[in-house]
């Protein structure tokens, strides 16, 4: 993950300048050390009326953080599109040509339930893309 995300041109398109990936930064870490076990989401509703887009995502196996309950207060979440993202459908996410998990989404919100993958899903999606980029060399 960390190799194709500090590709100049990824990082272009991502518009984060010189900055480098890490998967796990220990400056963010420690910055957010307090944060454990606060309930965050009572912010986000202000974050998507500003337009500010958020993808919620968790792996189909993960114990940490299981995919279902991230799923309902996602859906449970109160915003003025809770209702269109409520009725929103469900479509395939699909990687490399394959079924990779689902994807449900309006205006600023997304939730995506990533099949195989657990806690560390970057994990996940670096092996996808190794396989892709193996497949193609």
């Amino acid at each position: 993950m960390g190799k194709f995300l500090n590709q100049e041109k990824v990082k272009e398109a991502l518009g984060v300048g010189k900055l480098e990936f890490v998967s796990c930064s220990r400056t963010v870490y420690d910055a957010m050390n307090g944060d454990w076990m606060k309930n965050l989401e009572v912010d986000i509703p202000t974050l998507l009326e500003d337009g500010i887009r958020l993808l919620v995502y968790a792996g189909d196996e993960d114990l940490i953080c299981n995919w279902l309950g991230n799923s309902r207060w996602v859906n449970a979440m109160k915003w003025s599109g809770q209702e269109k993202f409520g009725a929103a459908p469900t479509t395939q996410f699909v990687v490399n040509g394959s079924q990779a998990g689902s994807l449900k989404s309006y205006g600023p919100l997304a939730f995506l339930k990533v099949n195989e993958a657990g806690h560390m899903w970057s994990q996940w999606i670096n092996q996808k893309l190794h396989l892709k980029c193996s497949q193609d060399g």
